[in-house]
């Protein structure tokens, strides 16, 4: 199973206490959950095959024996011999690199989990983009790497040491993977993995890095001891990630950011329903499910909301970056549950514990906060971000107020003036009220269909799910040309379950037939599935005498059930 079995090794009976043993397993790595082996035609370059892991959460069981649990923390080392020309890389804190043997060895000198032990390997090249930073990718994606990166990192790193002290991992270093790589961004120490689809969206890119940035301190040093609690990680990332950008960025930014992520976390809400059970901080973790399947939104978003009212009883966000310090400093290199970081606040500001909160709104409402259903119990103020969120209100009324005013509305904002973030909250909005009368599709697209095509990939992602939605044939031929162009996960996988919900199954049929050879085998089963649903079975076909016209696809009889991407890509668009 993706699980894998446990391999129970019996002690000698002689062993005493505290004696110190070593156990050697010897072991040979099949295809397995946590490794991803590319030919080159799935990379930029289509020059050398690639590998990279991804361990979060238990996938690493398949990688190497370990004990797959958050719970516990270890050091490790690493022997990895390659053909010349690839270039290894792992989430260690030292390595060197034997020519003459072509063996890289690695070295984390420092405690961590077994899902951030992680390894890349492929054709890349590296450049310095600060004193401790460089950034590694494809030789051809390199430059662009740089342009948008030099200096910055060094900026966030010091701002984050600011409000939670040292960095404490020596390198922060950054490998842009090719397009199969299953999610946004994952935090591995030293090394942060992220896609390199994202790197034509300025904005996200600032976020997503920012995020693993603060994870170094948040779910790094500190780490959720169970996977029912990964909000100790996620949302007090989110929420340092926050305070990372209001220091760097302004207040305005972070607001209009953090509008965009709650109207997401309202929409999961919607869609779930407030009493599910996946909307509690505190999950219960069933036998047999992935805990990857717990994260959502509500990881992120109500666990920074909870987070932020946490901050706010202490009267100052400084006062509570203190807290965060110590925080750190008494826990790093261990795992905490969350009654350790509560009993540390109320420990850390005693005036609080003395008026009463622990058992007035303390204890009783922390209890609320972890384990209560729906939507978060407060969200904070975001007055501050009014003057981006406001033109993005104004412009959704006037296209949604009956009868269309369109000359006003397409008067009212300049939308290639905006930032991405103003424009994908006003776009998901739209999404969010689809499908819309004829005439108010037909007025949109004439007003910012031609501007949305030279925009970023996450603005024309929604755009094109909005033209999905309401069955908008003039722009469909804009949907398969953005399916024929796209390897990743986060942007084909919305796409395909919008075109399926709809009447538009033939149509996105038609486009996985010529453009399966171009995916990632993962990413072709998922499609799939979605693809099958409600359909019968397809007869197998005979793809060694196939031609380039003919569609070579194979739906499995066995389809387990498709996964929602327009709530688990669209909305939640995971950075780990």
């Amino acid at each position: 199973t993706d699980y894998g079995s446990s391999l129970t090794v019996s002690l000698p009976a002689a062993l005493q206490p505290h004696e110190p043993f070593q156990i050697i397993v010897r072991y040979t790595t099949a295809d397995g959950p946590a490794i991803w082996w590319l030919d080159p035609e799935l990379t930029y370059g289509n020059a050398k095959p690639f590998v990279f892991t991804q361990g979060h959460s238990v996938c690493n069981r398949s990688f190497f024996p370990c004990f797959d649990t958050p719970a516990v923390k270890c050091t490790y080392s690493a022997t990895v011999k390659a053909p010349a020309g690839i270039q290894v890389l792992m989430s260690a804190t030292q390595s060197t690199y034997l020519e003459e043997e072509g063996v890289y060895e690695f070295y984390m000198e420092y405690p961590v989990p077994a899902y951030l032990v992680a390894l890349v390997a492929g054709d890349l090249i590296h450049a310095d983009i600060g004193p401790r930073s460089r950034v590694w990718a494809e030789p051809c994606l390199l430059p662009t790497a740089i342009s948008k990166l030099s200096g910055i990192v060094e900026r966030w790193l010091t701002a984050a040491e600011s409000l939670y002290g040292p960095y404490i991992w020596g390198r922060y270093d950054i490998v842009f993977l090719p397009p199969s790589f299953p999610i946004v961004a994952m935090e591995n120490p030293c090394l942060t993995f992220i896609i390199s689809s994202i790197l034509e969206s300025d904005e996200f890119l600032i976020i997503d890095v920012i995020h693993e940035v603060a994870h170094s301190w948040f779910g790094n040093a500190v780490t959720n001891a169970t996977w029912e609690e990964m909000w100790l990680s996620e949302g007090l990332a989110t929420y340092a990630q926050r305070r990372i950008t209001t220091e760097t960025y302004g207040a305005a930014f972070t607001c209009l950011e953090t509008a965009f992520r709650l109207d997401a976390l309202h929409r999961q809400m919607k869609l779930l329903g407030e009493d599910n059970p996946v909307s509690k901080l505190q999950v219960k973790l069933e036998p047999g499910v992935n805990p990857s399947n717990l994260m959502n939104l509500f990881t992120y978003e109500k666990g920074y909301c909870f987070v932020y009212y946490l901050s706010q009883l202490c009267g100052d966000p400084r006062h509570f970056d203190s807290f965060l310090r110590a925080y750190i400093e008494k826990y790093k290199f261990t795992s905490v549950v969350a009654q350790d970081l509560l009993d540390s606040f109320l420990n850390f500001f005693p005036e609080l514990k003395e008026q009463c909160v622990e058992s007035k709104a303390g204890r009783l409402e922390f209890e609320r906060w972890l384990n209560a259903t729906g939507p978060p119990l407060a969200e904070p103020d975001l007055s501050q971000g009014s003057s981006l969120t406001r033109p993005v209100e104004t412009l959704f009324k006037l296209w949604t107020t009956e009868p269309l005013d369109s000359a006003a509305a397409a008067s009212s904002a300049d939308l290639t003036k905006w930032r991405t973030f103003q424009t994908v909250l006003f776009l998901d909005r739209l999404l969010d009220g689809s499908p819309l009368p004829h005439e108010v599709i037909k007025k949109l697209s004439e007003c910012y269909s031609s501007q949305l095509d030279s925009m970023n990939t996450e603005i024309r992602i929604r755009w094109l799910q909005i033209v999905v939605r309401n069955d908008y044939y003039p722009d469909l031929y804009k949907v398969r040309r953005f399916l024929e162009n796209q390897m990743s996960r986060m942007y084909t996988i919305p796409l395909y379950e919008d075109l399926c919900t709809g009447t538009l199954k033939s149509f996105a049929l038609e486009i996985f037939y010529q453009t399966q050879n171009q995916l990632h085998p993962n990413l072709r089963k998922t499609i799939q599935q979605i693809l099958s649903q409600g359909l019968n079975p397809l007869p197998a076909i005979d793809t060694t005498a196939v031609t380039t016209d003919t569609p070579a696809m194979v739906l499995e009889d066995k389809v387990s059930e498709a996964t929602n991407g327009a709530i688990s890509l669209r909305d939640v668009n995971v950075s780990a």
